[in-house]
Order: structure tokens, then C-alpha cells, then sequence
């Protein structure tokens, strides 16, 4: 079991002030903040809650939310990363209590040898559990598991009254629901309790299958979510040719396999010419070939299925030096008219998708009052950041999902206005009563005034 992971008694010093140019991943949009202070231990949390002053404070973890969610410009953050201990394991069942500092990195590598897995994991290992539940992260298995934060037993919540809740669906529930999905600002996660899920091994059986079209896409999700727990798919949005892509679909293998991991990094910004819609076209169409050359089933690592682009450190580099925006999408089930009038947009001349994920949401609703995922198809497409015109680009999505009755996800967002977040959440002014006072995000002020 790595140290880190482990309850200790050894003491660091307090109060420790980092870097204020803390940085969301998507490195847009740029922020500076008065102080970014680490806290160590559980018991400091009470004391630096009662010095700060109303409307000053963000919990953060990893900083590995795309857009302003994690960010609090001019005022303070609280990186949570060194509370970073699993205080409780039962390897019988699989319950386990985690500080909220706890990376999924390093968790996988004491579980996943003992027979567990993540219940719900994200598309990224370098997160924390509390920054995973301020965003109630979703992942592949949606369809059979819905969102992590169906799999929280127990939240533990320090309030800047000085009380300490526990918070679960029996105890205090409301504060409970809250909290999962509440983007950080109902108080500081100290502990949570999550169920872990049992494999057999490290390994998954994947198939790898390439689809031309929305009608093939849909026909491959709806037959492969009785007899597969994990699907996702990879769009190509610049061939000219529709929508192909390819569709993976995964279950966790019997036996392990051989892993080597191997991990580059990105040493700077990207220049724009390898920025172009030339050269994200020409990309897109090798790795289509690629993948597609892979056609049917093989084991590989876990890794490698949910994890790849993070064996490519500081891969946010590579769209350059102004950063990438995400626009993440959920539409109702069925109107598939929708994300053709989305893809046919982000298609056009002067625009270059980077990535277009699509991934059909089950009907597992989340205990999460502010929680993203819903019945219908969710759709994450990747731009570099090129000022107005892709701003522009992004207005012009909303007003497409707007008349579908979908909605954005603020994990990945870092410009939707204040109406386009009230018609995604029509119960946020139901949450407002359990944001503690002495918090705040640069999201929170973007979207929820007029």
C-alpha cells in the first residue's frame, strides 16, 4: 500500500501557501487567486473555515475540471490534495473510507491487485474522490451504474458554522444530495464512504467496431447494453463523410494481462499550424483506420481502456498555448436530429474539432440535486481556444440544445450564461439554500445571476 495512502501520525507544517496561478486543465479561462492554501490535516479544516470571510472559499483538488468550476479568481482555494489517506477497508465487501485528497491513481493501485474496482470512474485516474463528487462524475458503465454518485454511502462535511455532518441518504439527506454534484460549495469533504465493485482481474475484453452513421451508432449502443457494462464511442466530425466513427465496447476479462506502463509528456504549447482543421483532419483519419484495422475483441489493461490519453502527460498542451474549450452536451433519447444539427455545426469551415466523444446516458437517476447525467445522449466535442469565434461557435451549440430540452455540463464548461444553466438545472434555486456562506467559485458567479 503506497505511504501516502496510509494513516499516519506524522505532522507537516500548516497554513502552507502554493501557487495562485492555479490553472483549470482546459488553461481557459486564465485566473489569479489571493492565496491557494494547503490543509494536512482533518482537524485544520474547522480552523481555517472560522478565518475566512463570507463568499472567499473553493475546495480544489487536482484542478483537472476543463473550465471554472475549480477556480475561484481573486479570492482563496483550499487544496484538499494532501488529505490523501484511506482511514477504513473492508476487502469482504469492498466498503472503503477515503479522504477527499485521495487520487484515483493511487487508489487503483491498492485496489485493483485486492480485487476491486472503481464503481464509476471518468475518462481521467488523476482526480480526487471529493472533487469527484462535487462534479458527480460519469463514466462508460452509465448504463449500468449510473453516476459515482450512486456508489457514495457516506459523506462526511465540515460547514463553516464549525459543525461536522455526516451526510448519507438516511442522515441529513438533503445536504446529502447537495453535495453530490454541488461542484464544491457546500462545505469541505472531508471523508467519504464509496462500495467498490469486484473484478476478476486487470483486464478487460474490449471490441472494437467501426459505424457509419448516427442510425448505426444507435443500433450498436441499444444491442450492447444488456450484454456489455462499459460503451463509449469516438467520432470523426472533419471526414466529409457523416458521422463514422468507433464504437468500443468492454466487460472485465478473467485473467490478467501483462502491463507496462509508459507515459510521455507534452514539453509545450502546441504551435497553431499543427492546430488547423488540415491537420485535426488528416489525424482524425489515421486514427480511424487505426482503430478500425483493430476490428474485434481482444483483453487490454485497464489502462489503456479508460485511461489513454493520461500515459501522455500535459496532453492539454497539445492545443496550445491559449488552451481548449470542451462543450459537453446531454439530449433527450430518440432525436438523434439533434446531434446532427450538432455535429453538421462544429463541421464547418474554420473549425476544428479535436474530439468528439458520444455516449448514451441509462436510466439510473443520481442522488445529485445539481447531478448531469439524464436518460437521453451525451455528446463532448474539443476545441482549441481561438477567442470570439469559438465562443460564438459555442452560442450557436446552445441555442441547438436549448430547443431539445438538454443541458451542459459544468465540469467541463467554462462560458455558459446564466439562462443556459438554469434551463439545464431547473431545481438550482433548491440548492442555493445549501451553499455554505463562506463559499464561492468563479463558476457560481458566472452562472447563477442574470
Amino acid at each position: 500500500m503506497p505511504a501516502a495512502l496510509v494513516e499516519h501520525e506524522t505532522k507537516s507544517a500548516s497554513g502552507t501557501i502554493s501557487d495562485t496561478r492555479f490553472r483549470s486543465w482546459g488553461r481557459f479561462p486564465e485566473h489569479s487567486h489571493r492565496r491557494v492554501q494547503k490543509v494536512y490535516w482533518r482537524d485544520q479544516i474547522a480552523e481555517i473555515l472560522r478565518s475566512v470571510e463570507p463568499g472567499s472559499l473553493l475546495p480544489c483538488g487536482m484542478g483537472r475540471s476543463y473550465g471554472d468550476s475549480c477556480l475561484n479568481d481573486g479570492r482563496d482555494l483550499l487544496d484538499c490534495t494532501p488529505l490523501n489517506r484511506i482511514l477504513d477497508f473492508d476487502w469482504e465487501t469492498g466498503r472503503i473510507r477515503l479522504e477527499a485528497g485521495v487520487n484515483f491513481a493511487d487508489l487503483l493501485e491498492v485496489i485493483v491487485p485486492r480485487g476491486w474496482f472503481l464503481p464509476v470512474t471518468p475518462g481521467t485516474k488523476f482526480v480526487t474522490v471529493g472533487g469527484a463528487i462535487a462534479n458527480d462524475v460519469h463514466g462508460k458503465n452509465h448504463h449500468r451504474a449510473g453516476t459515482l454518485g450512486n456508489h457514495v454511502e457516506q459523506i462526511m462535511l465540515f460547514r463553516s458554522d464549525g459543525s461536522e455532518m455526516q451526510c448519507s441518504l438516511m442522515e441529513n439527506p438533503e445536504l446529502f444530495r447537495a453535495t453530490i454534484g454541488g461542484l464544491g460549495l457546500t462545505g469541505v469533504i472531508a471523508w467519504a464512504d464509496l462500495r467498490l465493485k469486484p473484478i476478476p482481474s486487470n483486464a478487460l475484453d474490449v471490441e472494437t467496431i467501426p459505424f457509419d452513421g448516427l442510425d448505426q451508432f444507435l443500433n450498436l449502443s441499444d444491442s450492447s447494453d444488456e450484454a456489455w457494462e462499459y460503451t463509449v464511442a469516438w467520432l470523426d466530425c472533419l471526414s466529409g463523410r457523416g458521422t463514422r466513427g468507433i464504437f468500443l465496447r468492454g466487460n472485465h476479462a478473467t485473467k490478467n494481462v501483462i502491463h507496462r506502463s509508459r507515459t510521455m509528456s507534452v514539453p509545450f504549447a502546441c504551435p497553431p499550424v499543427l492546430l488547423s482543421r488540415t491537420a485535426v483532419s488528416l489525424f482524425n483519419r489515421f486514427h480511424y483506420r487505426a482503430q478500425a484495422g483493430k476490428k474485434g475483441s481482444s483483453p487490454i489493461h485497464y489502462e489503456k481502456f479508460f485511461y489513454p490519453l493520461d500515459s501522455l502527460r500535459n496532453w492539454n498542451l497539445l492545443y496550445g498555448k491559449r488552451g481548449f474549450v470542451q462543450y459537453q452536451c446531454v439530449l433527450p433519447q430518440g432525436d438523434k436530429s439533434l446531434v446532427k444539427r450538432l455535429l453538421d455545426t462544429v463541421s464547418i469551415p474554420g473549425q476544428a474539432c479535436f474530439l468528439a466523444v458520444l455516449k448514451a446516458f441509462g436510466n439510473i437517476q443520481s442522488p445529485g440535486l445539481l447531478s448531469f447525467p439524464r436518460p437521453g445522449l451525451t455528446l463532448a466535442l474539443d476545441f482549441p481556444m481561438r477567442g470570439i469565434s469559438t465562443l460564438k461557435l459555442m452560442d450557436a451549440l446552445d441555442e441547438i440544445v436549448l430547443s431539445g430540452g438538454g443541458a451542459l455540463y459544468p465540469a467541463k464548461d467554462a462560458r455558459m450564461s446564466p439562462a443556459m444553466f438554469k434551463a439545464s438545472f431547473p431545481n438550482w434555486s433548491d440548492f442555493i439554500g445549501f451553499i455554505d456562506p463562506k463559499f464561492s467559485s468563479s463558476f457560481w458567479r458566472r452562472v447563477a445571476v442574470e
